[in-house]
Order: C-alpha cells, then sequence, then structure tokens
C-alpha cells in the first residue's frame, strides 16, 4: 500500500487542474467560491445538486461556466407546468414511409442538465428524471439507452415564491446528493459585479480540460482517497443521531425529527467527503472533509416535526446540533 506521502503526491497532480478551472471560472463569476467548490465536488462524486437562491445571483451562468471550462454539453430546461415528460427525455416518431418509429432524443442527453425552476414543473415531469438521475440512463419505447458521462443535473428552485409550484416529493430530493443554499454578495463583490457587467464585454470562459479528464478523476477519487475506519464510523454517527437521537446523548432533537436520513445521505457523504479532500489536494479524508459537506448533504433529507416548525427551529439549527454534539475521532 503506497504511504501517505505517496498518496498526497498522486492525487495532487491528478488535481492540479482544479485551481486552474478556479481561476478560469473565478475571470467570469465574482464570489460565490463556495457553490463553485460545491458543483465540483458533485460533478467529481457522479452526483447531482439542488441549488436554493433568489433570483439573480447568476447560478445559471456560474452552471452555465463550468460546463464551458470542462468543455461538456450543455443544456438548460426551463421547467413549466405545461411542461411534458417527453420535453425532457424525448420521444418515438412514427415515420409512415417506413412504418416504424425513430427515436427522438430530448436535451436530457447532455454532459451538464440545469434545471431550472425544477419545482414550477408537475410531478409526471418531475418523475421523468428519476430514472435518469438514479441509473443514468432513459427509456424510450422499448429501448434503454445510456446517457452521456459524465452526468449531472444541476436543478435550480426559488425558495420564496411558492405560488404554483409543486413540491419535490422525498424520493426525488433524495436522488440530489447536496442541497445547495446560494447567499448574497457582499457589498464588495457586488461593486465588482457593477465594473465587471457593464464595462466592456465580459470574459468568454476557455475550457480548461475534457470530460475524459473528468472521468479519470472521479476514477481517482473512487479508487484510490484513503478513507479510515473512525472516519466512515463518525459519518454512521451523525446519519444514525438523525434516526435514533436519543442513542447519541440527543433526547432534545427525538421530538424535532419525523424523518432521518436515508442510508443514500451515508454514501452522498462519504463520496462528496471525498471530493471535498480531492480538491484540496489530499489523498485521505479527515473530519473537516465530512463537517463541510454534511450539512448541505443533510438538508433536504431531514423531515422538522410539527413541533419544531410551531417553535421555529430549523434544520439548519439541528445539524449544527448534531456536528456539534457527536463525537469527532
Amino acid at each position: 500500500m503506497a504511504s501517505i506521502q505517496q498518496l498526497n503526491e498522486r492525487i495532487q497532480r491528478e488535481a492540479v487542474f482544479i485551481d486552474q478551472l478556479r481561476d478560469e471560472i473565478g475571470r467570469v463569476i465574482v464570489g460565490q467560491e463556495q457553490l463553485v467548490d460545491r458543483l465540483l465536488i458533485v460533478l467529481l462524486s457522479k452526483g447531482h445538486a439542488l441549488i436554493e437562491g433568489v433570483p439573480g445571483l447568476a447560478k445559471t451562468l456560474v452552471v452555465r461556466t463550468l460546463a464551458a471550462t470542462i468543455n461538456a454539453q450543455f443544456q438548460r430546461i426551463q421547467f413549466t407546468p405545461d411542461l411534458l415528460p417527453a420535453d425532457l427525455i424525448g420521444t418515438q416518431i412514427y415515420n409512415p414511409r417506413s412504418g416504424e418509429f425513430t427515436p427522438k432524443t430530448g436535451p436530457i442527453f447532455a454532459n451538464i442538465i440545469l434545471a431550472d425552476e425544477i419545482n414550477r414543473a408537475p410531478a409526471k415531469v418531475q418523475s421523468a428524471l428519476l430514472e435518469a438521475m438514479e441509473e443514468r440512463q432513459v427509456t424510450l419505447g422499448e429501448v434503454t439507452r445510456p446517457l452521456t458521462e459524465p452526468f449531472m443535473v444541476l436543478a435550480t428552485q426559488n425558495p420564496l415564491e411558492q405560488e404554483g409550484t409543486y413540491p419535490l416529493p422525498e424520493a426525488q430530493l433524495d436522488r440530489f446528493m447536496l442541497k445547495i443554499e446560494v447567499a448574497y454578495p457582499t457589498r464588495a463583490e457586488e461593486r465588482a459585479i457593477i465594473d465587471r457587467m457593464t464595462g466592456e464585454l465580459p470574459h468568454a470562459p476557455q475550457a480548461i480540460i475534457n470530460p475524459d479528464a473528468i472521468q479519470r478523476a472521479q476514477t481517482v477519487i473512487s479508487n484510490h482517497i484513503y478513507v479510515d475506519d473512525r472516519i466512515k464510523d463518525y459519518v454512521l454517527d451523525i446519519v444514525f443521531a438523525t434516526r435514533s437521537p436519543d442513542d447519541y446523548g440527543l433526547k432534545a432533537l427525538s421530538t424535532l425529527l419525523d424523518l432521518g436520513a436515508s442510508p443514500r445521505a451515508t454514501l452522498s457523504i462519504i463520496r462528496a467527503a471525498k471530493s471535498h479532500a480531492f480538491i484540496n489536494g489530499r489523498g485521505y479524508l479527515i473530519p473537516d472533509d465530512v463537517k463541510q459537506v454534511a450539512a448541505d448533504v443533510l438538508r433536504h433529507r431531514l423531515a422538522l416535526s410539527f413541533e419544531a416548525e410551531a417553535e421555529n427551529i430549523t434544520v439548519a439549527q439541528i445539524i449544527e446540533q448534531l456536528l456539534t454534539r457527536i463525537k469527532v475521532p
């Protein structure tokens, strides 16, 4: 087995493109470093992300810029109440001359999919994403077609305007690795946005790497980032504490949660933490990798009880208690 030093040296060589990507994206986007890092984590972990933020925070621009820097095929789909599943995955078209059906693939056949305002589409359309997100394939008629790799769905939703929206079902929420909350820029960042966006033509992002390099990095992360058994137990403690708080000395939380995190959350924390270590040039996990991604993994998977809502207790407060009280290895 390679030593920790050898492992770190290999990961640092493999991850050299991360800083190049950050720099190129930073030439287009002002601020939003945390959003960019979270999207890189999701991409490298073969996951999907739900992005929540008010309009005008450059969510679409960040995703489009990321796709350009990795030379990936990008599709933006505006979800509306009249959208049909066929508008997303495609359909079969009948040819009267040949008497046969020919497939017409939809925009889902791309590397990076931006599902804009996903909660504006009805359940039938939302469910059309489930097979694509989980199985990375789409069934058209009687033929199942694999999706292009790398493949990532980034869905956005507005946290304020709820009229005319359809809440995402738990089964679909659980398929998003992270739920990323996007905040307003600082005053200094917004001043820089004014200077950058109202002057000369904005910088056009250049391709730094290609999708094949992303797939190689995904393989390295999956196979070569070391996870100690104590880190695995730490992740299990966090997840199991959401299901049985009493067993972890968190009796106060037992009446505040109706639903704990699923096994998919456990896997998502490990995978996201490994990618977090990778983008920071480390070949092994430390507890801080877990802490950095745990809130994004858990915030959309925990269901608050009526008592918690009546007391204005938020999921963020509960996650903070979990990470504070669970013993760190």
